[in-house]
């Protein structure tokens, strides 16, 4: 009897102790890829703004990983999820989105939204940022690290050159005439990358002629029309009949600092790199839209949230609720603020502290108010390798190797070839 007695008072012993030393409920644990590819030192902002989310969110832990430029997280996140690794989300390319969903690596944000505030957020961003994310009638990436190609000009250098500084190009005579003029011994007038996205670049061109590169759902390309051609035609112009730019090939990695070191007059780069030259410029300087020939045009660039579909229903929640704190109208002005990229959404600007901001130091306005002339970037099926043909068609055109006509021609009817079976 004694030792029964025992027996149960030992029991319940262990049973409180047990009580007492057992873990609270589990956390969710996201992993989360994230690419450093341009700007300043985003890895702070993005800890900082995981930091908080934690703080308001104690049973979420989020690891992110900083996986170098948008191919690297691409392929880094992707080869985790094949190893069976726990990923949840990561922010890629926004023209990821058809080699992703061709992988079955992604799932739809509406298959995960569940309440009508949900929906309502969906809906929030600026369309022209939401045409990288939705094809097959559903949205699968939601923008976050967001830019459009804006340019950047030193006002010395156009006070130098006898030139207006309030007023930059706004025609492609004017960015020739302009270039000339702007143009010495030891200063170009003008410089458009030519390495890392030259796609991106051309983007521009095309679009400010009046024609896109490929058709909405990502089966098609146009890279022999006419007004492509002529864009390239211009493009190249630029430096062999003007005079304006340095002929061949200008590196998008180095041309930020040779802004910066006054040896081109003009540059044009992407948005996120505005706080950097805010930062860094050693003489006052303007930023504007991109010049027009038939028209205005930039495509919209940068990066996007994604949801892994290899993740529990509960991981995927987890996920959704720290994507729609990221992309927050508060969060997304103060991402905008410290980085040069674009507030996502309108609700973004109309924050006091955005607003403030855009007041004191108006050049942070002019990416936003360019989504209204803005395309979505070249993305295709087959991404990849028919971004390659154009980029080796752009480069062959710039180095004088073929002709732009031929080289587009030839890039066409290779892409026509990749893209026939998904037509």
């Amino acid at each position: 009897m004694m030792k029964a007695v025992k027996t149960a008072v030992l029991g319940a012993v262990c049973a409180g102790v047990l009580g007492l030393t057992a873990p609270a409920e589990a956390k969710t644990e996201l992993t989360m890829y994230y690419p450093v590819a341009v700007g300043g030192p985003l890895t702070a902002v993005v800890d900082s703004m995981i930091a908080d989310f934690e703080a308001a969110n104690p049973e979420i832990d989020v690891n992110a990983i900083y996986a170098g430029n948008y191919n690297d997280a691409r392929i880094k996140a992707l080869a985790a999820l094949n190893a069976g690794e726990p990923a949840q989300l990561s922010v890629m390319f926004s023209i990821d989105i058809y080699d992703l969903i061709e992988q079955d690596a992604i799932v739809a944000f509406d298959d995960v939204v569940k309440t009508d505030a949900d929906k309502a957020w969906l809906e929030s961003f600026y369309p022209a940022l939401m045409e990288n994310g939705r094809t097959l009638g559903k949205t699968w990436g939601v923008p976050f690290q967001r830019s459009t190609i804006v340019m950047y000009y030193n006002k010395d250098a156009f006070r130098d050159a006898g030139l207006d500084p309030e007023h930059p190009p706004a025609t492609w005579d004017e960015l020739a005439e302009m270039g000339k003029k702007l143009t010495t011994d030891d200063r170009w007038g003008v410089m458009i990358p030519s390495t890392g996205y030259p796609y991106w670049m051309f983007g521009a061109l095309t679009k400010q002629n009046g024609q896109v590169l490929m058709d909405a759902d990502g089966k098609e390309t146009y890279f022999d029309d006419p007004a492509v051609i002529a864009a390239l035609d211009y493009w190249r112009a630029l430096a062999t009949e003007h005079k304006a730019m340095p002929e061949g090939t200008i590196e998008w990695g180095t041309l930020r600092q040779n802004f910066l070191e006054g040896k081109t007059a003009i540059m044009w780069h992407s948005t996120g790199n505005l706080t950097a030259v805010k930062k860094n410029a050693g003489f006052d300087f303007g930023v504007a839209m991109l010049p027009a020939s038939v028209q205005r045009g930039t495509p919209t660039g940068g990066g996007n949230f994604y949801l892994f579909k290899q993740s529990t229903d509960a991981e995927k929640a987890a996920a959704l609720k720290l994507v729609k704190f990221m992309t927050s109208p508060e969060r997304s002005a103060q991402w905008s603020m410290e980085t040069g990229y674009i507030g996502i959404s309108p609700a973004a600007y109309q924050t006091q502290a955005l607003k403030d901001y855009v007041a004191d130091f108006p050049p942070a306005a002019v990416a936003r108010d360019q989504l209204e002339f803005a395309t979505a970037e070249l993305s295709t099926y087959q991404t990849g390798r028919v971004r390659k043909l154009l980029d080796d068609a752009i480069q062959a055109a710039l180095t004088g190797a073929k002709s732009p006509e031929a080289a587009l021609t030839e890039a066409q009817a290779e892409a026509d070839r990749l893209l026939k079976p998904y037509r």
